[in-house]
Formats: structure tokens, sequence, C-alpha cells
């Protein structure tokens, strides 16, 4: 993480100018040996995500990425930008931030992979009212967690103190990721009537829908410290499970031939991330029975007296990821990505249509 440098001119130790009051950048609430300390911090967090291709540490005004260095001979860039959301809001009431710094890069690497391309690294923005060392450490932290498990590399970010912008304790996040893949390798590609459509399974809410989640908890009138009725400890804790990364798993089932696309299903759901992936004149038909809802989003369903549509196009409904395939290569390439850690659901199949079709219920 970079931050930002600010120069001040001194005298002899007296202010520059005669007869002012002496103010310092601190007394106007942005600490700049705090950024530093953060900067040293971090280091060791940034370190362990190197990868090849990497070319220099922390502390330049811009990162190096060495694309030959990486192994492309031709390669397509890719690049992807996103945040956490109101998910942010339960991390700062209940202090448990580290997870968040996980969900930033997955919502960013996610979308990389369904373009069929590998992150090589990412940089972040953290923005503050008032900077705490060791909460943005623990942000930072979690960010290079979340780069290992994309094999990607954190090469730089900014930090920026701004009091009177945000309240002091709260916090931002931004996460910008880059991508590569060889020419002519671009995903969804060849995508036919009757491929298969393979759901892997969400490690929960994610990173979508969070404002509504606050409100149900609101109307339910409980707080982040009461018992998750669905388990898994206190509330607030329990709704920042991180959002799983399925980069690994992803590439593992390309390289093994036979994916046509992919499809991040964040915000809008299966209902409108699926079509992204699907040419004109093709649709997809799901059967909702093809799999069981998590324990938390079926809470959610239940204790927001939500309607099927409204939990189809807010919430990922325990898909976190579907991958388009050719049928005669389904079965091999759920072997693959179960292999890889997945839980893999045939959810449906690419039909002639529009949009997306269900059949069965949720709950």
């Amino acid at each position: 993480m970079l931050t930002r440098a600010t120069n001040f001119f001194w005298r002899k130790g007296e202010p520059v100018s005669a007869g002012k009051n002496g103010l310092t950048y601190a007394d106007a609430g942005v600490d700049i040996d705090a950024g530093n300390a953060l900067v040293e911090r971090i280091k060791p967090a940034a370190k362990s995500t190197d990868r090849a291709g990497v070319m220099a540490g922390l502390g330049g005004f811009g990162g190096l990425f060495d694309l030959k260095a990486a192994g492309y001979r031709d390669p397509v860039l890719v690049a992807a930008t996103d945040g956490v959301g109101t998910k942010l809001k339960i991390a700062i009431d209940t202090g448990h931030v580290s997870g968040v710094g996980v969900d930033l890069v997955a919502m960013c690497v996610n979308d990389l992979v369904c373009q069929g391309a590998e992150p090589l690294f990412f940089l972040d923005y953290f923005a503050c009212g008032a900077l705490d060392v060791d909460r943005a450490a623990l942000v930072v932290e979690g960010i290079a967690e979340g780069c290992r498990q994309a094999g990607c590399a954190l090469i730089g970010g900014e930090t920026a103190e701004m009091p009177g912008m945000y309240a002091k304790e709260d916090f931002d996040l931004a996460g910008f990721a880059l991508g590569a893949m060889e020419r002519g390798r671009a995903l969804p590609a060849d995508v036919a009537d009757g491929d298969v459509l393979l759901g892997l399974a969400s490690s929960g809410v994610h990173s979508n829908g969070y404002s509504l989640v606050r409100k149900i908890v609101e109307v339910q009138g409980l707080d982040w410290e009461s018992a998750a009725p669905f388990g898994g400890g206190p509330l607030g804790q329990a709704l920042l499970a991180p959002t799983r990364i399925y980069v690994q798993s992803a590439l593992a089932a390309i390289r093994a031939g036979g994916v046509r696309g992919l499809a991040h299903i964040t915000g809008g759901g299966l209902t409108e991330n699926l079509p992204r992936v699907l040419p004109e004149g093709l649709g997809a038909e799901i059967d909702l029975r093809s799999w069981t809802l998590p324990p938390v989003i079926s809470w959610l369903a239940t204790a927001g007296g939500l309607m099927q549509a409204e939990m189809l196009k807010t919430f990922n409904a325990g898909i976190g990821m579907v991958l388009v395939v050719a049928p005669d290569r389904a079965d091999a390439l759920t072997a693959t990505l179960e292999a890889e850690g997945e839980q893999v659901h045939r959810i449906g199949r690419v039909e002639p249509g529009q949009g997306v079709r269900y059949t069965g219920a949720l709950v």
C-alpha cells in the first residue's frame, strides 16, 4: 500500500510564515506518521503475495509487473474494480474487519476469471476518517490473504485519511485487479443450446444485498451480538463470512477444456448475471430443487418474508459461480472442480429463448 507524500518546508524549526499559529497536518486530523507506520506494518503481508512477474516492493509511485516473466507470449489484459459495500458497516460496528479484505479481492478476481483471465496483481484503496494502524493492518492482511487464495500479488495501493469526509470510525475500501490471458482465449465463447450449467456453492451471503440484510436484522429486533438464528456464533460475525474465491478452481476447469462461459453471481443474482454470458437467442433453465439454500440465506428469506423473485435477484441463493460447459465435458469438469475443493451442483441447461426460466422452488 502506498501512502501519499506530503512535503513540508521548515526554517530552523520555526513556522514558515512569521506570526502564524504553527498548525500542523495532525492538528487538522491527518497523521502522516501513522500512514508511514502502516506501510511498514503491511510490507510482510504484501511480500507474502509475491508471484512470478512482480518487479518491485512497496514504496514507489507505482507497481511494476513483467508479463513476460509471468509466462505470457501474446497477452490480452483484463481489468476489474469493485468494493465491499455496506457489509463494511457490520465490520466497523463489530470490529471484525479482517474478512472484508478477502471480500474486496474476491469481488474483483472472481469477475476477472469469468473472462478467462488469470489474476496477476491487485491494488487497494483504503479511505478513513482517522487512521487506526492496527485496524487498517488487519484489513490489508485480509487483502493479502485474498491475494494468496487467488494467486495474485498485492503490489500497491493508497491510504487516504480524510477527516470531515468520513466519521472517525468509518472507512471504505476499493479494489483494482489486473489479469491476463493469451490472445484468442477470452470467455464466453461458443455457448450453445444444451450446454450444462454447473453451480459452485457459495460460502454464504458473500458481499451483495447487505442493505437488505441490515434491514432484516433491524426489523427482527436483533443486534450484532445476538446469537445467529441460523447458527455460527454471534450474528454479526456470522454475517461476515468472507466471499469465496473461485479463481484456482475455475482456472483448473478452463485448462481442462470444455468451459464455454462463467458467471460470477453477485448483485442481481442468478436472474441478472447468468444472461451476461449467454449470446443473443439463448436463455437458461434452472431447477431450483437441484441444491439446498445455505442456512443464512434461508433465514433471510423467512425473516424478511422475501418473495422468490426478490431472493433470486438480490442474493446469490447459495450459488456463487456458474460455469457453462459442453455437455460431454460436464462429468469430467465436475470431478475437476470437486478435486479443487468446490461443492458442485448441476443446476440447469442453456436453451433457446432469453433470460432465466426457473422450475421448482427455493424453499
